[in-house]
């Protein structure tokens, strides 16, 4: 990156983007305070908790799309229904039976306007297919209610310079309801850069993904950042390695998802809920290896539980 008169010039395609050099550390999580504002009257009903609606499952990957909806499920959504794209997976999911799973149909908008979701997430399991497509084009559309974009929903928004056009279009319509949630590989694909790249300045890096997308940005790994087009970088200072493994992201989402969806009637915003799922995911890790489960071998599902354990203990 050239520099000129202190700034920091990077161009991505046709985007030019102009930033300080930031040689200070972003300010650490510290959202647990927040979970207070999610208790509940003794009279809230489901609705109050809000209506998730997540969307992926291809063939193939429809443990994805699960793994979010227990996150979500656990963290406290009153309803949450899964969106499936895999005709063979659309079905009751026995282990957990509170889930509504659907087909995921063609029609997605009219589909979305039948459902009347109070939080959408997309991207899990999601796929690169015309129906994935149209299920991503008909979520950029939907007015008014938190959105978090993760997985195969980034890439194909890498891909399709359209969609990028949606995605920033919602952005200037709705500003900070829609959060994406890139690992390093996914953010490369959209900066038309490489992940050792990204990796190398993880500050430019979310800087840059803030300004192609207008969105609040979640750029996963050691020490996440999470930045929006008002708010300066944050960083997570828990996790472990033992999150490194398949899965773990989908939580993330379904985690997001949960909390917004309460956050809507419960003076959470959508920026509060990441950074609070962020912060959650990564302590809950920790524990659990305080604990003696993993590094090695800690997994998603497991994760998930204690999350929620933490989430109760400060509730």
């Amino acid at each position: 990156m050239p520099l000129f008169d202190g700034l920091v010039v990077t161009s991505i395609e046709s985007h030019l983007f102009l930033f300080m050099p930031n040689t200070t550390a972003p300010e650490p999580l510290n959202y647990f305070a927040l979970i207070k504002r999610l208790q509940r009257d003794p009279a809230e009903s489901k609705s109050d908790a809000g209506k998730v609606v997540l969307i992926g499952g291809a063939p193939g990957m429809a443990g994805a799309i699960v793994l979010a909806g227990k996150a979500c499920l656990h963290l406290g959504a009153g309803w949450t229904i899964l969106e499936m794209l895999d005709p063979a997976s659309a079905h009751c999911v026995p282990e957990q039976a509170e889930l509504m799973v659907r087909l995921a149909k063609p029609d997605a908008a009219a589909q979305l306007a039948e459902l009347k979701p109070d939080c959408i997430a997309i991207g899990p399991g999601l796929g690169n297919t015309s129906i994935a497509e149209a299920w991503l084009s008909a979520a950029l559309s939907y007015p008014t209610v938190p959105l978090i974009i993760d997985a195969d929903a980034l890439n194909l928004i890498s891909q399709d310079e359209s969609l990028l056009t949606l995605l920033r279009h919602r952005n200037q319509t709705f500003p900070l309801l829609t959060a994406l949630t890139p690992h390093p590989g996914e953010a490369a694909r959209l900066l038309k850069s490489t992940s050792a790249h990204v990796q190398a300045d993880r500050l430019g890096s979310i800087h840059a993904l803030v300004e192609l997308t207008q969105s609040i940005v979640i750029l996963k790994g050691q020490h996440t950042l999470i930045a929006s087009p008002i708010d300066a970088p944050v960083q997570c200072l828990q996790g472990n390695a033992g999150m490194a493994t398949g899965g773990m992201g989908d939580v993330l989402t379904g985690s997001i998802a949960a909390l917004a969806a309460q956050g809507v009637r419960h003076a959470l915003d959508l920026w509060d809920a990441s950074c609070l799922a962020v912060e959650l995911h990564a302590s809950a890790a920790d524990a659990l290896v305080a604990q003696g489960v993993g590094p090695l071998g800690l997994t998603p599902s497991e994760l998930i539980l204690e999350m929620r354990s933490l989430l109760n203990q400060h509730y």
